[in-house]
């Protein structure tokens, strides 16, 4: 095991015996100086995960959230130098986390928050225009082998409950009263960067599964197959002019 790895598991488990060889300038007791320099570590990281999961937070309450937090970053210490990217794991964690059992809906609303990050970071990619896109549409007899790519910001979110309401209801904007959401309702979201903002949109069975296909790189006629035995009332036209509208289409290939 390596130095590095040693005393990274030592900051992180407070169980472990001091590294061998830690000196302090002062003769100060090492062991009190590690100490101050894990609750250091501990507390930047969640403050870190605070910052990127506030809606999360916000329904459990502070204590419980920092409680829980702190026993997941001592499961999953970063990975990369960038705080603002932590927490990807944090939702699994949460799935799996018994004191949190009792909102089933916590570790999906987790996840939105953790794919808006993404869709932050995510990559720029220019959109197609829409001329082009109105070209491929009218030649009907290519256009079920078409295979769309989507933009790199967009994520879809597919949740048993009603997540996606959950976290705008936690919003000062929201319209939606929290007591009025029906938490067992299936719902589902396209998350994705529209220049600067992150927006959030609900999407109805069909939609949803037709971006999900469009992301597993199906062909157009596949997805759409997919998308009507989710919903016989699917409207590809509707679901085509909201991925136009947004910018989310980038490319088109012949499967």
């Amino acid at each position: 095991m390596s130095t590095q790895h040693i005393w990274a598991q030592a900051l992180l488990d407070p169980a472990r015996a001091v590294p061998s060889g830690l000196t302090t300038w002062n003769h100060s007791d090492p062991a009190r100086r590690l100490a101050v320099h894990r609750n250091n570590v501990v507390v930047s990281l969640v403050d870190a995960l605070a910052q990127t999961f506030p809606v999360t937070q916000q329904l459990v309450g502070e204590d419980f959230f920092r409680a829980m937090v702190q026993v997941f970053v001592r499961a999953h210490p970063p990975r990369t130098r960038m705080l603002a990217q932590y927490g990807d794991a944090l939702p699994g964690f949460i799935a799996q986390f018994s004191h949190a059992a009792g909102l089933p809906y916590l570790a999906d609303v987790a996840q939105l928050e953790t794919l808006r990050l993404q869709a932050l970071h995510a990559a720029d990619a220019t959109p197609m225009d829409p001329a082009a896109i109105a070209t491929l549409l009218q030649d009907a007899e290519a256009l079920p082998s078409l295979r769309w790519q989507l933009a790199p910001s967009l994520h879809l979110l597919r949740s048993p409950h009603a997540a996606v309401s959950v976290w705008a209801a936690h919003h000062a904007d929201s319209d939606i009263p929290l007591e009025q959401v029906d938490l067992a309702q299936a719902e589902s979201a396209l998350v994705f960067r529209s220049r600067l903002d992150v927006m959030v949109l609900q999407a109805d069975t069909g939609m949803a599964t037709l971006v999900e296909h469009f992301l597993d790189h199906a062909a157009l006629g596949e997805a759409i197959n997919h998308a009507l035995r989710a919903d016989s009332a699917f409207d590809l036209s509707q679901a085509l002019a909201l991925l136009i509208r947004h910018e989310l289409l980038v490319s088109a290939q012949a499967a």
